[in-house]
């Protein structure tokens, strides 16, 4: 198992590398649910005009320029430690007509370069299971976020009901991996993905993380018969 440097150096490298095919393989390896699973989250997320967001791991930007027009007008930040993701994500921001509105930050999601209760949402989307450090992020994720504001992640999950998880686990690390090698040429940067969820927390255990990390009213909504979930938490009044 690799430390948590190495994970991050090698996290780093793998998007870099999938950056210009990243949207076309989400559609093909989720069968484009995954854009239905975020309609569903922002619709729990519940966005009010003028609302700030900072999205996390934002990779290409398709969540982040959702965040900001729901917010019609509100702060957007988007943040990344790759690059090459980030660009393409300026050009669709560009292109779209929302870089008045929307920040684009490179920088590290354990140690976020905002002060402390800013934003009224923090997101994170098919992105915290390839951090290292799951915990020290979603206090970063709390502490910059406002009181009362919501902290929201969606990610890959673990169905846990047979034969489906066994198919779910055949198609996931054997078949996925190929989908990459014929479509975009990286066998090697998919492999990546079915070994980022052997060590990610499941539904419960992630919802427990969420708790124990101190956030308050946690939400955890499964799809598909679990191969992902929403899970959503709301900081207290407290102010850190």
């Amino acid at each position: 198992m690799m430390d948590a440097k190495s994970k991050e150096r090698h996290v780093h490298e793998v998007f870099e590398r999938i950056a210009p095919k990243y949207d076309l393989m989400n559609d093909i390896i989720s069968f484009r649910r995954h854009k239905a699973w975020r309609r569903f989250t922002m619709r729990k997320m519940d966005i009010q005009p003028g609302q700030s967001s900072l999205d996390l791991c934002c990779g290409t930007c398709d969540w982040t320029i959702a965040l900001a027009k729901e917010s019609k007008g509100g702060r957007t930040v988007g943040l990344d430690f790759s690059r090459n993701m980030l660009e393409i994500g300026q050009a669709k921001v560009d292109k779209l007509g929302y870089s008045n509105q929307i920040e684009l930050v490179q920088g590290n999601a354990m140690e976020l370069p905002f002060e402390d209760n800013s934003f009224d949402f923090v997101t994170i989307g098919f992105g915290l299971r390839n951090i290292p450090d799951i915990v020290k992020t979603l206090k970063e994720m709390k502490r910059v976020v406002k009181p009362g504001g919501k902290i929201v992640c969606l990610d890959m999950s673990k169905p846990t009901w047979q034969p489906f998880k066994s198919i779910y686990y055949f198609y996931f690390e054997r078949v996925m991996p190929l989908f990459g090698k014929w479509f975009v040429k990286s066998y090697e940067q998919y492999r990546w993905l079915p070994e980022s969820l052997a060590s990610f927390p499941d539904l419960q255990a992630l919802a427990e993380l969420f708790r124990e990390t101190g956030m308050r009213n946690v939400k955890a909504y499964p799809f598909f018969g679990g191969v992902a979930a929403l899970h959503m938490g709301t900081k207290g009044n407290e102010i850190v």
